[in-house]
């Protein structure tokens, strides 16, 4: 069904966006979901409640990036048309640490200054899981826009590396 959709789609930016997003909830669901456990673990492995955390949303976060690598890379941005799957998983690397640092940052500032400062009444549940839902929200912004407009072909960056790597 979601395909008959995609095809119905004519305008190039929307599909790929809209392509982006449905891989993106995989990704997503899979760095919410997870990180609860990996939360658990740190705290059973005797880190205290905020490393903890921090801990658990770059654990999840890693998790969902590696679920997330094929379906990105075939259905958001038709990357299996370029037939080089290590270009693109350095591609896809170099995007996903950029977002990842994102995520964590984010998420660990939302939570110390605005879920700890205004959000006190809620649980410490709902203000962990609510700032993880904002650090991810600015990690999809970086992850769309990293892959839209970081194409190494057209840079030349990825020979560049490829080169100096050579020697």
């Amino acid at each position: 069904m979601l395909f008959k959709i995609l095809r119905k789609i004519k305008n190039t930016e929307l599909k790929s966006f809209f392509s982006f997003f449905l891989t993106a909830i995989l990704g997503a669901g899979t760095n919410f979901i997870t990180q609860i456990p990996y939360k658990h673990l740190f705290l059973y492995l005797g880190f205290a409640d905020k490393p903890a955390f921090s801990l658990s949303v770059s654990a999840g976060y890693l998790t969902a990036t590696v679920v997330s690598f094929l379906p990105t890379k075939v259905f958001a941005f038709s990357a299996k048309e370029s037939g080089n799957t290590r270009r693109e998983s350095v591609k896809f690397l170099i995007i996903a640490l950029i977002a990842w640092g994102i995520q964590v940052g984010v998420s660990s500032l939302t939570f110390d200054h605005l879920a700890n400062k205004y959000f006190t009444q809620h649980s410490l549940f709902i203000r962990e899981k609510g700032s993880h839902v904002v650090g991810m929200g600015f990690s999809f912004l970086a992850n769309y826009f990293g892959h839209k407009f970081l194409t190494f072909r057209s840079t030349g960056l990825y020979d560049k590396i490829k080169t100096r790597n050579t020697r």
